[in-house]
């Protein structure tokens, strides 16, 4: 499977949000009312302000404070290059992520587990909120589906099962993908950004995650998994 694909073609991203605010008590009254009502069927018996916590899953509600992107390389082996954008405003992380993109081929593959639903409608919402201008390998708008040259590693996973939802780690488990997330996991993001102001322990973890994700490719294509020490960080 996936072995038309060009690897060096492939752009495997993963994205980090939070809630806009540390608490609920920070949010604008306006934004409170607002954050009651998109929630009101979601958190059933939950308060509005107790499941504030989760706002960085919604654009509406939550900002990006990391994306870490993978490109292959080919060389006597393959290898795996990561670039983290973290530690900067919003606005200008975002800036900075889509000025690479702009570089890039227009055609540029852009792949990410849970991408097509999660990652890559996120980062076009809070491109646009931010003024900055949505690169061409990100927009879908006036394409057909088989022009959108998106892969998410989820979706290929279901093979047309649309009920199944199937996480990264487990799919690491099953194909024994070496997976070092020792340290936290998704539900801890907020709390590592907004009470111990740690963007580096982020871009730790977005960065095994893109590192899963390109290793899960690999498997896909039933090849060998990329050796630790073919993989490099870039600056």
């Amino acid at each position: 499977m996936l072995e038309q694909f060009d690897l060096q073609n492939l752009l495997i991203i993963d994205i980090e949000t939070v809630p806009q605010y540390r608490n609920f008590a920070e949010v604008p009254k306006s934004f409170q009312d607002l954050w009651d009502q998109k929630t009101v069927h979601q958190r059933k018996e939950v308060s509005a302000a107790d499941f504030y916590e989760r706002a960085g899953i919604w654009a509406e509600f939550g900002k990006i404070v990391c994306v870490s992107a993978g490109i292959f390389t080919s060389g006597e082996s393959v290898s795996l290059r990561i670039k983290s954008y973290c530690c900067l405003e919003e606005a200008d992380l975002l800036e900075d992520f889509a000025a690479m993109l702009g570089k890039r081929p227009s055609n540029q593959i852009l792949c990410a587990h849970n991408g097509k639903e999660f990652d890559f409608p996120y980062l076009c919402r809070r491109m646009l909120i931010n003024g900055v201008n949505i690169p061409p390998q990100l927009q879908t708008f006036g394409k057909k589906p088989w022009e959108v040259n998106h892969l998410d590693t989820m979706e290929l996973w279901k093979f047309g099962d649309h009920k199944n939802y199937t996480s990264l780690s487990l799919l690491a488990a099953i194909f024994n993908i070496p997976t070092p997330k020792n340290d936290i996991d998704g539900s801890q993001v907020r709390y590592v950004y907004w009470e111990e102001n740690d963007p580096e322990r982020i871009k730790v973890y977005c960065q095994k995650d893109v590192i899963t994700t390109a290793q899960l490719i690999r498997k896909y294509r039933n090849e060998d998994l990329i050796s630790e020490e073919n993989i490099t960080y870039i600056d």
